[in-house]
């Protein structure tokens, strides 16, 4: 099995989404068996709550985040859709940014049956859905939108540290930037546990001029065989390049 994994992409109105089309003629091209999307797809900046009540927080609407998911959305999918014959399993698996529609409604109850996780329509398209945090196994890997340490629930924030807490292989976003970290049972099989959370070529302004320069691409996890896999890194450079 190929597993290809798309980090966080954080689809949002006003920043360029055509890369993913290179994704999808990837993705195309390859034809993994299972496309893996691990969380925050959508970004959501309309529910934000760490600059609301700035002057960076005006203009932004619900139904426009909405529309860009569904805009970078078609841009990823149409390429795969025109391969005859190729119909892979797709998983997507929640990540915090789209629970900010949950957590929009959960403070302001007004909004429940008025805004919901199924306005973004990901099944629409084909994903087999997973909700916040859910742990999904596939071929052996553990996928989630992050993995939790300690009784406080906090991220694991190392790939080493996946594998010290979680005695798995595990692949993970929410954090930018791409780490790898290798391990051998005493039986001699190998784990693998990633962190990878960038899928997207704009900037975030709250990592300020020097916190943006971080590694931006996605995964093709080769030969995935009861948790044991070669990792390929394909950056977003190389894509744009390959596939523009």
């Amino acid at each position: 099995m190929r597993h290809a994994v798309i980090p966080d992409v954080q689809a949002k109105p006003g920043v360029s989404l055509k890369y993913l089309t290179a994704i999808g003629k990837y993705l195309a091209e390859k034809q993994p068996e299972r496309i893996i999307c691990i969380g925050d797809f959508a970004d959501m900046p309309s529910l934000s709550s760490y600059d609301k009540g700035k002057k960076s927080f005006e203009g932004r609407r619900y139904r426009k985040d909405i529309d860009a998911v569904q805009r970078a959305m078609e841009a990823l999918m149409t390429p795969i859709a025109k391969v005859g014959g190729y119909i892979p399993k797709f998983d997507l698996t929640l990540g915090n940014h789209e629970h900010r529609i949950n957590r929009a409604v959960d403070f302001q109850p007004e909004f429940d049956g008025v805004i919901s996780v199924d306005d973004l329509r990901y099944p629409e398209w084909g994903w087999n859905t997973h909700a916040f945090l859910e742990v999904i196994q596939r071929d052996g890997v553990c996928y989630s939108h992050y993995f939790t340490t300690g009784v406080m629930g906090r991220p694991a924030t190392s790939a080493q540290a996946l594998l010290t807490k979680k005695h798995q292989s595990c692949v993970a976003g929410h954090q930018q930037g791409l780490q790898i970290a290798t391990a051998v049972r005493a039986d001699g099989k190998m784990l693998t546990g990633i962190i990878s959370g960038s899928c997207y070529e704009h900037k975030e302004d709250y990592l300020g001029p020097q916190g943006n320069n971080h590694w931006r691409g996605m995964l093709m996890l080769n030969d995935v065989r009861a948790g044991e896999f070669e990792t390929m890194p394909v950056t977003l450079r190389y894509l744009r390049r390959r596939f523009a």
